[in-house]
């Protein structure tokens, strides 16, 4: 019959059942019509590629012939039979040339599926491979780069993602010209999304230049164009980025920091042009930079004062150096000139919005009472006209002026921030800190004030980087552990084997398979605990029958094995497992119902669907016939939680994204601390440890033995969602007991929760 039927159907349905109820008869037809698998229609060689799957695993000495098989299907023109083939080719062997013959299969149906939700599918299948077979990705970065081209915001996070993992010295100048030209694309103001777009490449081009530093200068000027972005949060990521080069890079500083004062002037968000100034006052460090940045911060303040005294007449008792503005006179109480005459106060420029046009950035921001600014302004100023002392060759009434200068603006700023003029008057702390900036002036010669200032403020930045690159380094060692075999286990040598009749796909494979048995990659004893962890007993011992379960979870699916034991002497029919579920669970399909004879054993699985991370709940029954009964007889299972843990991992996420997202959720589980342990350092090890989740805040910020600790951490679900804690608790010196709160953090309800009830239940003590 199947060598005559030409209509794919009918063949389908005879091959499929030769598969499932004949599979010697199966491969027979398979092996007799090799030159025509090509030919079949795609319902057919997805039987074909089942098949062929079946039989590798029972037989795995003949994979090198079915492999030829998978090779020749991935030449077909359907895409699902292709992609389909690169997952048999991933799931039988660890080959080179099949690995890479997989993500070839994968790269290409990248670029030609126009469906979102499938290049998602297929991203995530490269990542898969990139956590396998890192060495054979690293050639096909500047495939998996191209997906770049699609506007999808998810799909570009997920390619950079990929590609950052990849990039070794070979294609580092590749993927960083492609990266810089993205950039540049991003200027076009009609596409979408560009602010965000242009912030993940930032990101990423900071990344790529610190794990190599020569790639720095290639991209540093350009992306300092985007200084004055209208997104605040590209804008930053720009600065962070060139803040840790110009410390890290000491070639680079003085280009660096003469682009920098060309574009100050572009800058109009207060966060950014706070950064700016604290790397323009660290890195002046010689008389002409030093002047030139003087002269900026001058020509970006304006002429002082910034506020000026009209009198009735409308001239003005004082006047912003000289300059005449118009302004709108405010409606308050008219004040007395020592002169006897009447005046009100008035801001020079009111009239004009910040960031309008012949308005310095510095006193824009300034004029809408933003004197945190003020103080690293006043800051700034004061490290510079100390630095000039040390550099300086020129006359002391020179130094003098200067001095002098600088805390005219200080002075100036203060009198604005005591003025009527601003809807807020200064802040207690910005005023201290200007203040204290004056005081440092007064005592120039003072050598402790000059050493705090001028050398112990970058001392700790370049300490707190250090520490930083230290961490990611360690961090990467332990991702790339090798994993060691015993001392007994056999070891084959590649050119001692036998490659008679061998392809070199059969060569390589069988390679690859010994290598991973030497190496103990093929079964490990961590899996064996963690797989007799996950049995769960759902019946008694003295119950007529006994039932087991093996619980899988592999991200949005829950695989229930069952083992079901008939323990009487009766044969038990229509026997029946019967689940619900509680929570966001749901049953695919109700098992059928099977007979077991006396002392038979039964494997019954059930599939379960997961649509968020919570906590969920399954129970049910076990119902048969029994022989003489008149009624059904029902067993009832023991309930099966699933864990929130196997939902979330741990995960990094930069200080400005988690604090962003901290303030951007809305629900926040607040958990009073409750335990027996009296060592912060030790609850917040086994806070980490029963959570599943990641410390973000460095080793160094909680050294010390102060009785107070306060730590940020970070997971990230299989659905995508953020799950954000932060720890503070204090040791109490009476009794030696923690005291403090754990706030979670999430943007949706049932992560919040869960994790609250998980933290819970594990912080009482250490099991």
């Amino acid at each position: 019959f199947f060598p005559g039927e030409r209509y794919p159907p009918p063949r389908r349905n005879v091959f499929l059942m030769l598969f499932n109820c004949a599979q010697d008869r199966a491969v027979e037809v398979l092996l007799n019509n090799l030159d025509q698998v090509g030919n079949w229609g795609d319902i057919l060689q997805m039987v074909v590629l089942e098949l062929v799957r079946k039989v590798c695993r029972t037989s795995p000495e003949q994979k090198g012939k079915y492999m030829k098989i998978i090779l020749q299907l991935l030449q077909t023109n359907n895409t699902a039979v292709v992609y389909e083939c690169a997952g048999a080719l991933v799931s039988l062997s660890s080959a080179p040339t099949a690995i890479r013959a997989a993500s070839n299969c994968y790269c290409q149906l990248l670029q030609s599926q126009s469906d979102n939700n499938v290049k998602l599918i297929v991203l995530d299948r490269l990542l898969e491979l990139k956590t396998n077979h890192r060495e054979v990705m690293q050639d096909m970065v500047m495939d998996v780069v191209r997906a770049l081209a699609s506007p999808n915001m998810d799909i570009r996070r997920k390619t950079l993602d990929i590609a950052l993992d990849l990039i070794t010295p070979r294609n580092i100048d590749e993927v960083v010209l492609t990266l810089k030209k993205e950039v540049v694309k991003t200027q076009n103001k009609e596409l979408e999304k560009n602010g965000e777009y242009r912030q993940m490449l930032v990101q990423a081009i900071h990344t790529c230049a610190v794990k190599f530093p020569d790639v720095a200068g290639s991209v540093v000027h350009l992306l300092m164009d985007f200084l004055g972005d209208s997104n605040t949060a590209s804008a930053l990521d720009v600065i962070f980025f060139v803040r840790e080069i110009i410390e890290t890079n000491e070639k680079l500083r003085e280009s660096i920091l003469q682009r920098l004062l060309d574009c100050f002037y572009q800058i109009r968000s207060s966060r950014v042009c706070a950064c700016a100034l604290w790397i323009i006052g660290e890195y002046s460090n010689d008389l002409p930079t030093i002047e030139s940045s003087l002269a900026v911060l001058k020509a970006s303040l304006g002429s002082v004062p910034f506020y000026a005294v009209e009198s009735e007449d409308g001239t003005h008792a004082e006047t912003a150096g000289g300059e005449r503005e118009e302004s709108r006179t405010n409606s308050k109480r008219p004040a007395i000139l020592s002169d006897g005459t009447y005046a009100t106060q008035v801001s020079v420029v009111e009239n004009s919005l910040p960031g309008g046009n012949g308005v310095p950035n510095l006193r824009a921001v300034l004029l809408t009472g933003d004197f945190f600014l003020g103080s690293v302004v006043a800051t700034t100023l004061t490290k510079l006209a100390l630095r000039m002392c040390d550099v300086a060759t020129s006359s002391p009434a020179r130094l003098n002026a200067v001095h002098g200068e600088v805390m005219l603006y200080i002075v100036s700023m203060l009198r604005l921030g005591e003025s009527p003029v601003l809807a807020h008057p200064i802040d207690d702390d910005s005023a201290d800190r200007l203040r204290l900036c004056l005081n440092v002036l007064l005592k120039k010669d003072d050598a402790q004030l000059r050493k705090v200032w001028l050398r112990e403020c970058r001392s700790s930045y370049a300490t707190m980087i250090a520490e930083k690159l230290s961490r990611e380094e360690s961090e990467s060692k332990s991702t790339s552990a090798v994993t060691v075999a015993q001392a007994d286990d056999l070891i084959d040598f590649y050119h001692l084997k036998n490659r008679k009749g061998m392809t070199q796909l059969e060569l390589e494979d069988e390679v690859a398979t010994d290598m991973k048995r030497a190496t103990g990659s093929l079964t490990s004893a961590a899996d064996n605990e963690r797989k007799l962890n996950r049995m769960l007993q759902l019946t008694g011992f003295s119950d007529p029958v006994y039932a087991e379960a093996y619980v899988t979870v592999h991200q949005y699916d829950i695989v229930l094995d069952v083992t079901v034991m008939n323990r009487t002497k009766d044969t038990l029919q229509n026997l029946c497992l019967e689940l619900a579920t509680m929570g966001d669970l749901k049953l695919v399909e109700r098992p059928q119902n099977y007979t077991l004879s006396p002392g038979e054993t039964k494997q019954i699985r059930a599939n379960i669907k997961v649509s968020s991370t919570e906590t969920g709940v399954i129970f049910g029954n076990i119902v048969y016939d029994a022989t003489g009964a008149s009624d059904r007889s029902v067993v009832v299972l023991n309930d099966i939680h699933i864990d929130i843990m196997d939902y979330i991992s741990p995960a990094s996420t930069a200080d400005v994204a988690f604090r962003n997202m901290w303030a951007e959720f809305e629900w926040e589980n607040k958990v009073a601390v409750n335990t027996s342990i009296t060592d912060v350092q030790a609850f917040l090890d086994h806070i980490v440890a029963s959570t599943n989740m990641k410390c973000l805040t460095p080793l160094s910020a909680l050294e010390g033995d102060c009785g107070f600790l306060a730590a940020n951490l970070y997971a990230k679900s299989v659905f995508g969602e953020d799950a954000l804690v932060n720890v503070s608790i204090e040791k109490q010196p009476v009794d030696n007991k923690l005291t403090g709160y754990i706030r979670i953090r999430s943007k949706t309800q049932g992560i919040a929760l869960s994790l609250g009830d998980k933290i819970t239940l594990k912080q009482k003590g250490r099991n």
